[in-house]
């Protein structure tokens, strides 16, 4: 999307944000906004200039219009930040490559920044964006394993303590059909949910690009990241986050424990992950839910979510039908909510809507994806309070933030796979 030449007022911006504010509580609005003084628009940082980054950035041009202005970009690669500069007319000296790119585009003058790496770095570019007073957007997910979900704990709570606004890629907290579906069963529409099933079952995500001579382990795993469970979490915690986020959502909770199968059967490319995971978490009232996702091809597909309650049930995202034959469906507007979510990261940081720190609740529902890869992988029943708490498990080599020699974990066999 082309940038705007002209500098906007408030009163424009606001034009353009109002059907985000026009939704909100007003309580505290105005009271927690930073960003550069005496300018109305928000200079944006993009870190990680891949498909996920661009589209973030995309989409936050979108929601905002000339509101906001991408400033900076930075990738481990630096032909990406350089092609993602052109597209948004950046000069080439804001444009950063190398393992430290993160760092110099938090410090290159930006109010903001949008999280778009391979989740593998997400805890150290959250943390180091709070420690330097940036308001962030990360996609999800947001770790890969307990150290990485107590860092992004830990730089979350401190975002609150100096009201930093943080906003996670999990877009069906910002899809209104989900909103308000999900107000009604929180509301108690369907009574006490007493079971749910939540499914990420589809083709495979592959990458399998070619290895150049001379090419390091790591700049290879890096390019392949997708492949490796170091740097994606594998594809439970990839992209089945998105449905155990509901999950959580609607159980209110993160669960107690789980215990999960999955293996490797159909994958052609190199790497470690799983093609198929089936996990059951229980819940601290005792009520358990399935999760289930896979990556074959030629198979079935389902991508859904689904709770049942003592008087209905409802597929979370806009329907609920009650066993006395009552029916709600969802209506009215559903704007897109890639673009959505930006739109309310803006007005929070802007001060036009009520303070937002997703920064827990995506570090949750991330987490129970990754208990459910430590219990299939190992074949051991996981509890949240050890694998939180306790677990030492810190994926990826010593130093993260260089080329060099690392052999990853091979494919885990369940009963053999060590628990850290």
């Amino acid at each position: 999307m082309e940038k705007s030449k002209k500098q906007v007022t408030r009163r424009d911006f606001l034009k353009g944000t109002a059907a985000v504010a026009a939704g909100a509580a007003l309580a505290g609005i105005g009271t927690h906004y930073v960003y550069a003084a005496g300018s109305d628009v928000l200079k944006v940082g993009l870190i990680g200039c891949g498909g996920r980054g661009n589209g973030a950035a995309g989409d936050c041009l979108k929601a905002n219009a000339s509101g906001v202005q991408i400033w900076a970009t930075g990738d481990l690669w630096p032909d990406k930040a350089a092609s993602a500069g052109k597209r948004h007319n950046i000069p080439a000296e804001r444009c950063f490559g190398g393992f430290d790119n993160y760092k110099k585009v938090i410090g290159s003058g930006v109010d903001a920044i949008i999280l778009g790496t391979p989740p593998g770095f997400r805890p150290i570019h959250f943390a180091a964006a709070i420690a330097a007073g940036k308001h962030v957007f990360m996609e999800k997910p947001v770790c890969v394993d307990p150290w990485g979900y107590r860092e992004v704990v830990k730089a979350a709570e401190e975002a609150t303590t100096k009201k930093l606004t943080v906003v996670a890629g999990t877009q069906r907290r910002h899809q209104n059909s989900y909103r308000e579906c999900m107000k009604r069963v929180l509301d108690g529409m369907i009574g006490d949910v007493v079971g749910g099933a939540y499914y990420w079952m589809g083709g495979p995500v592959t990458h399998n690009r070619p290895r150049a001579p001379g090419m390091s382990d790591i700049e290879w795993q890096i390019l392949n990241w997708y492949a490796w469970s170091w740097t994606c979490g594998d594809h439970i915690v990839e992209q089945h986050v998105h449905n155990l986020d509901i999950m959580l959502w609607a159980m209110k909770s993160p669960p107690i424990k789980c215990i999960a199968v999955g293996g490797r059967q159909g994958r052609p490319e190199p790497g470690n992950i799983f093609d198929h995971f089936g996990v059951e978490y229980e819940f601290p009232n005792g009520v358990r839910c399935a999760s289930y996702c896979t990556h074959f091809n030629k198979a079935s597909s389902r991508v859904s979510e689904f709770a049942i309650g003592t008087k209905g049930k409802t597929n979370c995202g806009g329907g609920i039908d009650l066993f006395g034959g009552e029916k709600w469906n969802f209506s009215g507007e559903n704007p897109n909510p890639y673009v959505q979510e930006h739109a309310d990261f803006a007005a929070s940081v802007r001060g036009t809507a009520p303070y937002a720190n997703e920064g827990k609740q995506v570090a949750d529902s991330t987490f129970a994806a990754v208990m459910g890869r430590m219990a299939a992988y190992t074949g051991r029943e996981i509890s949240w309070k050890w694998a939180t708490e306790t677990s030492k498990l810190k994926l990826g080599p010593e130093n993260m933030e260089a080329f060099g020699p690392y052999e990853p974990h091979p494919v885990a066999v369940p009963g053999k796979f060590e628990l850290v």
